[in-house]
């Protein structure tokens, strides 16, 4: 009785470490990749096609080991970095990057961490970049920096199969002294616009003052249909007293001498008697 309890007992025991190391197998064998990640493999330390995705198979007990790489557009922000400009401008910057791994194979292979890599990669080429421009580059135009940014990173990262899509500057952080530098600066430019903007106008005007007077200047009865008109204007207003200058030209007329009449010779008729008297005719 008791050796048939140890037999049954035995094959029961060893059923059941068998089912364990099927499922070990099992667990260790069939693998599972997603849409978006792709296996690599590596055989006896060896490198072997791809798998995935969906479900493949590799062998256990070590002799394949896998690395899933995920094929997705990963975004890394590159940590606040302190950059000199070209005009001796400290600045606080930062920005992110969108990358996604084109070679799985290569990302595992050619680099030991591509993560790791590429943001090292980024801050350097940002300080590097941002060293060379200016604070009114840095500031006006992003566009231009951000694509030299993406170029040379993404040159750098082609060898580890890593495509840099796009790099955009966050932000900038100015000193509270450079701060109050600029606030002046826009300040005297907006008083510069300003000024140029009233000379212009004044200018304007003057150009059409001038020709409008080149006009008046040949036609006496304009200027003095404008005086009269400058009187109507101001008589408007019954409350003041306007003490006006008439011109000249107004009361020459009146001012000149008085043509004297000259006199007319009486024209002399004949009468039928034979005399000739004066007859006074008139104009």
């Amino acid at each position: 009785m008791p050796e048939s309890y140890f037999g049954s007992f035995f094959s029961y025991g060893a059923s059941l470490l068998l089912v364990f190391f099927l499922l070990f197998v099992a667990t260790s064998t069939v693998k599972i990749a997603k849409e978006y990640e792709r296996g690599v493999v590596f055989r006896l330390g060896r490198l072997i096609a791809l798998k995935g995705p969906g479900l493949f198979f590799i062998l256990p007990f070590g002799l394949d080991n896998l690395r899933k790489v995920d094929l997705r557009v990963i975004t890394l922000e590159v940590p606040q970095q302190e950059v000199i400009t070209s005009d001796n401008v400290t600045v606080k910057v930062n920005a992110v990057i969108f990358f996604q791994v084109t070679d799985a194979q290569a990302a595992i292979v050619r680099v030991y961490n591509f993560m790791e890599a590429t943001s090292q990669i980024a801050q350097t080429t940002l300080r590097a970049v941002l060293g060379q421009s200016s604070l009114d580059e840095l500031l006006g135009g992003r566009d231009k920096i951000n694509a030299k940014l993406q170029t040379i990173i993404d040159r750098q990262t082609e060898p580890w199969g890593v495509k840099v899509g796009t790099v955009e500057l966050k932000d900038a952080q100015l000193a509270e002294s450079m701060v109050r530098a600029l606030a002046r600066q826009a300040e005297a430019e907006r008083e510069k616009r300003a000024k140029i903007i009233a000379t212009e106008g004044e200018f304007q005007a003057a150009q059409v003052l001038a020709n409008a007077a080149e006009i008046i200047s040949t036609q006496p009865a304009a200027l003095a249909l404008r005086y009269m008109q400058t009187l109507l204007d101001m008589g408007s207003n019954q409350n003041s007293t306007i003490v006006f200058p008439i011109p000249i030209e107004l009361i020459r007329p009146l001012l000149a001498a008085p043509v004297p009449m000259k006199a007319v010779a009486a024209p002399v008729r004949t009468v039928p008697n034979g005399d000739s008297s004066p007859v006074a005719t008139s104009r």
